[in-house]
């Protein structure tokens, strides 16, 4: 394969196709970047659902990141599992969810689990989903900053903030505010806007303060405007992006002022030419993301390639150098979107140093482990 030294990989024809392949050095090279752009680990909460694996909480953990994010009750369980100590499940818990959650803080007690809500009805169900745990439940009040998607704008959350502090099972935890909306190419034009938003969560807080209430912290953001966050000198701030661990081939093109490098990548094979200068390989939807519209991937080494048709285990791309490719040529693929990558795959194959040295399961793209 004609790819980057850092991508190198000395016997493809070993692993099989279509594989997510993660490489570890550069796994490693972004936490450090990560790290940096924070200036400090207790200013980080990485989202899981980018990796959803165990081996990326161990290694977090062992860099001195103690706090996680996750959506899903799974991704919470793995985390406890390979040994998180702190877990913010930010996403609304409704129905039979509400009761998992309680077993979940139950069976993890080394664990401290922290839980959103965006309404004073959400609060109710929380609190009495909570009742027979041995202490009160952190909680976050979630503020829809712009999103429109989860949360209470934050000239109306006051009210769902005094109702945590009021219930019996619950304890205010602070506010989280994710703003993914701001996609401005220009990082001036994002980090601006990111600002707005953030001095209407300081509002808040400041008044909720000036109550008598503690809101000990403030979870900002995600992985676009996870600099601008990070370059607050406020001690509440928690930045929480998730893709920057693996980066994507999306967040690369939109965002080129994000200094990271792709670390999951796609292997694929050309299965067949069915035409002059058309390739089909093993890439379908089953592989890599369905989403954003457009180009799902970039290929490495074939930069005049044009993607066209894909289907459930099908990718046809047209190339002038397809003649040069024959079935069973190894290719790269760099993902657009890792996120949902990620969970089409059961397993990633570790690279280091071109060796296959390890195999992390995607444990949580299972919506139960074992609760």
């Amino acid at each position: 394969m004609n790819t980057p030294p850092e991508y190198r990989i000395d016997q493809p024809d070993r692993l099989p196709s279509p594989s997510l392949l993660v490489f570890r050095p550069l796994v490693h090279r972004n936490l450090d970047t990560l790290l940096r752009i924070a200036r400090s680990p207790a200013r980080l909460r990485p989202h899981v659902k980018t990796h959803k694996m165990a081996a990326l909480v161990r290694m977090v953990e062992a860099a001195g990141i103690h706090q996680h994010k996750c959506a899903t009750i799974a991704e919470a369980e793995l985390i406890a599992r390979a040994g998180g100590r702190d877990v913010l499940l930010a996403y609304p818990l409704v129905g039979p969810n509400l009761g998992r959650w309680a077993d979940l803080i139950g069976r993890y007690p080394e664990t401290t689990f922290r839980a959103v809500v965006d309404s004073i009805e959400s609060v109710h169900a929380l609190d009495m989903a909570c009742s027979g745990l041995p202490r009160p439940t952190p909680v976050l009040v979630d503020l829809n900053v712009g999103m429109n998607r989860t949360g209470v704008p934050p000239e109306q959350a006051e009210p769902v903030y005094h109702a945590v502090a009021a219930a019996r099972n619950l304890t205010p935890d602070g506010l989280h505010a994710y703003d993914g909306h701001h996609r401005h190419p220009d990082p001036q034009l994002r980090y601006t806007a990111a600002r707005l938003g953030f001095e209407a969560v300081q509002r808040l807080r400041d008044q909720l303060q000036a109550h008598g209430l503690p809101v000990p912290r403030l979870v900002l953001g995600g992985t676009p405007t996870f600099p601008c966050h990070a370059q607050l000198d406020d001690p509440g701030v928690e930045c929480s992006p998730g893709t920057l661990i693996f980066h994507d081939h999306g967040y690369a093109t939109q965002f080129p002022d994000l200094p990271f490098q792709p670390a999951a990548l796609l292997l694929t094979r050309v299965i067949s030419r069915p035409a002059p200068h058309t390739l089909c390989l093993d890439l379908g939807h089953k592989a890599v993301a369905a989403d954003p519209p457009g180009d799902r991937l970039r290929l490495l080494g074939l930069d005049d390639a044009q993607l066209g048709a894909q289907s459930e285990e099908h990718l046809v791309v047209r190339t002038p150098q397809a003649a040069g490719l024959p079935p069973g040529t190894p290719l790269l693929a760099i993902p657009t979107h890792i996120c949902p990558t990620c969970a089409l795959h059961q397993e990633a194959l570790v690279i280091d140093d071109g060796q296959l040295v390890d195999v992390w399961t995607v444990a949580a793209r299972d919506r139960r482990i074992g609760i």
